[in-house]
């Protein structure tokens, strides 16, 4: 055991304690993968990441991501939190103005430039066909009618996101998420339109994540691929507002803004850092 570095940090909420909460241990480095997986168990958050030194010289650090029971690739809200805690914590970018974050899908860059936000560049988003019978398990499960499914897919970018577009953001809140549990379904994005003129543009929830909660607070990783799959349908062309967790009395808020030709999509948000200490590990 030694001690190290601790940060609890609240993500995606311009409200502290109203985001996603990521744990991070800020000297991960010597720790083998068993502990790793024990305390992220442990700190029962969707989410906990481990950082340290980077292997790619391009880096600034490196960081894995776990879930209480799987680590993952890629996460948006750890990305964002992570970069917070590690510039907390006196990390200093090899670039001004850049956080260059190694994970499981290479490297990931954070602007840190804009008053009170961080913006993460989108890694790519493969786009397929959701397949039938996976859309009918979700439709039946949920008690989803047909007639409200606007448009669907399988979307890829790292995680993987069954995507379903209802009418209204209206339709997306009725949906019963106590029906889903993990691993029996995979993850469940769900998007609806809000009216014109009301904050936020869109409302998202995602359903059934590895953690074995039935509903996450906020999912930069699927707003990340929902950002790629709306440009792909033509349907962004300026800054976009997300809002997450309404079901369940959080205040999630997304931002993302494209650049000219869509090459470039940026996915930001507030962090709050609300814990910091030590720990023996």
């Amino acid at each position: 055991m030694r001690t190290r570095r601790f940060i609890q940090c609240d993500v995606f909420s311009p409200i502290p304690a109203q985001g996603n909460a990521l744990a991070v241990v800020v000297d991960g480095d010597g720790l083998p993968d068993t502990s790793m997986r024990r305390f992220a168990a442990w700190t029962n958050l969707a989410e906990t990441t481990f950082l340290m030194p980077p292997n790619n010289l391009a880096a600034d650090y490196k960081v894995r991501i776990f879930t209480p029971t799987r680590e993952m690739l890629f996460a948006g809200h750890p990305t964002l939190g992570s970069c917070a805690a590690w510039l907390h914590s006196g990390g200093v970018p090899k670039n001004p103005g850049i956080v260059v974050q190694e994970c499981g899908v290479g490297l990931v860059e954070i602007d840190i430039t804009q008053p009170d936000m961080l913006a993460f560049k989108a890694p790519p988003t493969e786009i397929k066909t959701l397949p039938d019978q996976s859309l009918t398990t979700i439709i039946e499960a949920l008690e989803i009618p047909r007639s409200v499914i606007l448009k669907t897919a399988l979307l890829d970018n790292g995680p993987v996101w069954q995507l379903l577009q209802l009418e209204t953001a209206k339709a997306v809140l009725e949906v019963d998420s106590s029906r889903v549990r993990w691993p029996e379904f995979k993850a469940i994005g769900l998007i609806g339109a809000h009216p014109v003129g009301v904050e936020c543009n869109y409302e998202v929830r995602m359903l059934a994540p590895s953690s074995g909660m039935s509903e996450d607070p906020v999912t930069g990783s699927l707003n990340s691929a929902i950002a790629h799959w709306l440009y792909a349908h033509g349907k962004l062309s300026g800054p976009v507002t997300i809002a997450q967790g309404t079901n369940i009395g959080r205040h999630g808020r997304v931002h993302i803004q494209p650049d000219e030709d869509g090459t470039t999509i940026a996915i930001g948000g507030r962090v709050h850092i609300l814990i910091q200490g030590t720990l023996a590990l």
